[in-house]
């Protein structure tokens, strides 16, 4: 009886996320980003600054700081996680360069991993900070969508 439940149980399960899979391709969606809970994520920041100047960077979220990291001009700096359960992930970065401090949300669940928000869903974000704003660049290699910094 229990192997019976326990059969049925998965293949509920099956059908569900198949269906899920199935549904998001039709709506244009290349995977299911944004869709399913623990999306992976891949952010990256890279030194644009005009000045050429060396560009702090000190992220951190709720239960995670990765630390101060010290990016010279086009350098990269990357990390990866998974968005939780409740879709409430959150990475603040603080960003320092000569003359200037800003801070940011390079990571926000409501705005970068969810099929409603317009400016969409990415599983690999790439950031290039600039001294005016910082801009999530675009896969497809169109216009950058920049944002105003938080401080």
């Amino acid at each position: 009886m229990a192997f019976s439940t326990n059969q049925n149980f998965i293949f509920v399960l099956f059908l569900f996320f198949f269906i899920l899979k199935t549904s998001a391709s039709l709506t244009n969606h290349s995977s299911p980003d944004g869709l399913l809970p623990f999306a992976r994520k891949h952010v990256i920041i890279i030194n644009k600054l005009v000045t050429l100047a060396t560009l702090i960077v000190h992220c951190r979220n709720k239960g995670d700081d990765l630390g101060v990291i010290s990016l010279q001009h086009l350098a990269r700096f990357h990390f990866r996680f998974r968005v939780n359960l409740r879709k409430t992930t959150k990475y603040t970065c603080s960003f320092e360069w000569p003359g200037n401090t800003a801070t940011f949300d390079i990571f926000r669940a409501d705005r970068d991993d969810n099929p409603r928000s317009k400016y969409g869903v990415c599983s690999e974000c790439i950031w290039s900070i600039y001294e005016p704003a910082p801009c999530r660049d675009r896969r497809d290699g169109g216009q950058p969508q920049c944002f105003p910094w938080a401080s």
